[in-house]
């Protein structure tokens, strides 16, 4: 045994003559950089210097085998030449690894995300601990870059051509008892000391592995291979998908794509060399380092809840859920899921009768846990067509049609029913909590949750606290995020908070551009191109005009003054006529027709003939729009930090993840570029568009809102 340094410890068992690579990076997990090239590669010396070594366990003494690279080295790489170098080097280590003269087994005890899972590909055999905890994966696309240290040429030759390309260019990460099936890993063991014999048994069962792509007459699994008629197909398919999903708005998949697809033509060593190239030229990207920047960073102190209030014990045990539509349902079984009591109350039999099957449908999925367990969940919802039930509880959250009055007698009627510490919480996405907030006894308990549907999937609550809401309240909603699971940005009261100001800004913003003349179908693309995750008159359809028409109509009382553009009034044109979206089979797309098509009768609506246009022009316009919302709300103090602007347009209504946000995308774009355009636009539109103040101020000083790398 021997201690080779702090990071890493070579350790031989004399009796088998099998080695263990311990991996003990300082800190909470084990990262790559070059303090972990350096410390691998000295214990791996150490190894294979033992004359009587007949095998190598690759192993960690931390909870996760790896988590992948060291984001910060990442984040801060700009020097090309330097950064190939180093990449070289650690694709030597590990070929180094994979082929020596005896076998080589990562004994994943944990997750290995990234480059971690990379380190495992270039061992013999993985064997993994049979618990849904552990995840394995490559995820690397995520942050606008690529993996670097072979996953595009191991994974391919060890599960197939296609497999890989669904994993690799989706960044997917994957329970090891399903990574199992897809062939990820070679084998499940039940604990960590089985995992650590299961792995010993098979260096002696294997004394003289190879890696499948080292053995002469190799031959790509999964039926496809390489150069072949099927291979071209498989490619150019795969191409297609990839730009009908990221509308080429996406650098990352692209290059992920590419690397495989030329590494299939060249010899393994040659394919790494491609890889690096690739990697390299998206770690060095101004898009990497937004995405990673947002991600990365910015989610984490997000998720963390840097600097807002803290509870260790929120007193939250009974969940009360009032309204049992899709968002009633989809929180009473989130809650549920994790732990809380939960009445779920409606005043329709039916209509909560078919939220509670809603909850045990989302239960069914939860395949990964057991019969017992799922049904421990549902036994945690009880449905109530009474607010006495609601006695007890610690937190309500009211999740009703978006009408004051409603609102108002909803919180009269069921206040009385709790006591004096319980939290009442608004699920609203635009009204007021300070108004809501009237009929309450206990303002200060009073509070908005809004969530995104499906709530289930959807991972962003955008808190909202009222002039009158305590530091308490707000802290014991907080940990209720966290203990569901949910990225809570915190943001102050004011209609429409921040998400829906920003939402509706875009969707508004395309429907100006129909009443301009603007073809509809250059709308969308130019939408997807900018990166948006969902093109505009497509969501708009699905959200429904008639809901947007009545937001509209509460924005006008609560500003005071009537809103009267040629976007407004295309709006109320198609409500009017029935085509009130996808729900009612008809809005600004047709759904009677497969495939749906836009609605050749929106030339109809255009109030003229644009002097300008095209994909560039309309996707400036849909971006500016929502970067102005954005630099409004900083502005007007209803977002408290620019990383919630960036993760709650990002997480909360598919802002284009490949800018890092709306503030990175006026970085970017450089706020003196940006408020020129906007002055431009004031002058041919109107003052809808006049930048805000902090804009002005920036591009005096010609400041960013975040520091460059």
């Amino acid at each position: 045994m021997s201690n080779t340094n702090k990071d890493f410890r070579a350790e031989i068992d004399l009796a088998t003559g099998i080695a263990t690579l311990w991996m003990q990076m300082e800190g909470r997990a084990n990262k790559i950089n070059q303090r972990f090239g350096e410390g691998f590669q000295a214990a791996l010396d150490e190894c294979l210097a033992f004359e009587g070594l007949s095998g190598i366990v690759v192993q960690s003494a931390h909870k996760d085998f790896c988590v992948g690279a060291d984001l910060d080295f990442v984040y801060r790489a700009r020097d090309a030449a330097a950064l190939r170098d180093q990449v070289r080097e650690l694709n030597r280590m590990y070929r180094q690894l994979e082929t020596a003269r005896v076998p080589v087994v990562a004994a994943l005890t944990g997750s290995a995300l990234g480059g971690g899972y990379e380190i495992a590909l270039a061992c013999h055999h993985r064997v993994a601990l049979d618990s849904p905890a552990v995840q394995l994966g490559l995820p690397e696309v995520n942050l606008g870059v690529i993996p670097g240290a072979g996953g595009t040429q191991r994974l391919p030759r060890l599960i197939g051509l296609q497999a890989s390309l669904e994993h690799i260019a989706q960044g997917r990460i994957t329970r090891a008892p399903k990574a199992l099936k897809l062939k990820l890993i070679d084998q499940l063991a039940p604990t960590i000391e089985a995992v650590r014999d299961a792995a010993v048994a098979w260096i002696q069962a294997h004394p003289r592995a190879k890696q499948p792509w080292d053995v002469k007459g190799f031959v790509y699994p999964g039926g496809v291979q390489p150069d072949t008629a099927d291979a071209r197909n498989l490619f150019a398919a795969g191409a297609a998908m990839l730009v009908a999903k990221t509308a080429g708005a996406y650098a990352a998949p692209e290059a992920a794509v590419s690397a495989v697809y030329e590494g299939t033509l060249v010899g393994f060593d040659a394919g790494l060399a491609v890889e690096t190239t690739y990697f390299v030229n998206r770690v060095v990207s101004d898009q990497a380092k937004d995405m990673i920047r947002t991600f990365w960073y910015h989610r984490n102190a997000v998720e963390k809840q840097e600097g807002l209030p803290r509870v260790q014990d929120a007193g939250i045990r009974k969940v009360a859920i009032l309204g049992a539509g899709m968002m009633g349902a989809g929180l009473a079984f989130t809650a549920a899921n994790r732990g809380y009591d939960v009445v779920l109350k409606d005043v329709n039999a039916e209509a909560l009768e078919k939220g509670l099957a809603h909850c045990k449908a989302e239960a069914g999925k939860l395949r990964h846990l057991s019969s017992e367990d799922r049904e421990a969940i549902l036994g945690r919802i009880k449905g109530s067509l009474d607010a006495g039930d609601f006695e007890g509880a610690d937190l309500v959250i009211e999740a009703v049609f978006e009408n004051l009055d409603l609102k108002h007698r909803v919180i009269r009627e069921t206040e009385a029913k709790l006591g004096t510490t319980a939290i009442y919480a608004s699920n609203t996405s635009a009204l007021p909590i300070g108004d809501l907030a009237q009929a309450s006894v206990r303002p200060a308990n009073f509070i908005g949750l809004h969530f995104f549907s499906p709530v289930e999937k959807m991972p962003l609550v955008e808190v909202i606290t009222g002039a009158a809401t305590s530091e308490d309240t707000l802290a014991r909603a907080l940990h209720f995020a966290r203990t569901i699971k949910k990225t809570a940005i915190v943001v102050n009261d004011g209609y429409g908070f921040y998400t829906t100001r920003l939402f509706s800004a875009y969707i508004v913003e395309a429907a100006q551009l129909v009443a301009e003349g603007h073809d509809p179908v250059l709308i969308e693309w130019a939408a997807r191109q900018a990166g948006m995750v969902v093109a505009p008159l497509k969501v708009f359809d699905e959200v429904t005009l008639s809901l947007a028409a009545h937001g509209l109509a509460m924005r006008e009382k609560y500003e005071g003054k009537p809103l009267d553009f040629g976007g407004v009034r295309v709006i109320r044109a198609m409500v009017a006529q029935g085509r009130t979206g996808k729900a009612a089979g008809q809005g600004f797309y047709d759904y009677s027709t497969q495939p749906r098509r836009l609605w050749s009768g929106l030339a109809a609506l255009a109030e003229g003939t644009p002097e300008t246009t095209g994909v560039a022009y309309i996707a400036d316009r849909l971006m500016l729009v929502q970067v102005l919302e954005a630099a409004r709300c900083l502005d007007e103090g209803i977002l408290r930090t620019p990383r919630d602007a960036e993760i709650g347009a990002i997480m909360g209504v598919g802002f284009a993840p490949n800018t890092g946000g709306p503030l990175a995308w006026i970085d970017r774009q450089g706020v003196r570029e940006v408020v020129r355009k906007l002055d431009a636009l004031v002058a041919e539109q109107g003052d809808r568009y006049a930048p805000p103040g902090l804009l002005r101020r920036m591009a005096e000083q010609n400041e960013t809102f975040f520091e460059k790398v």
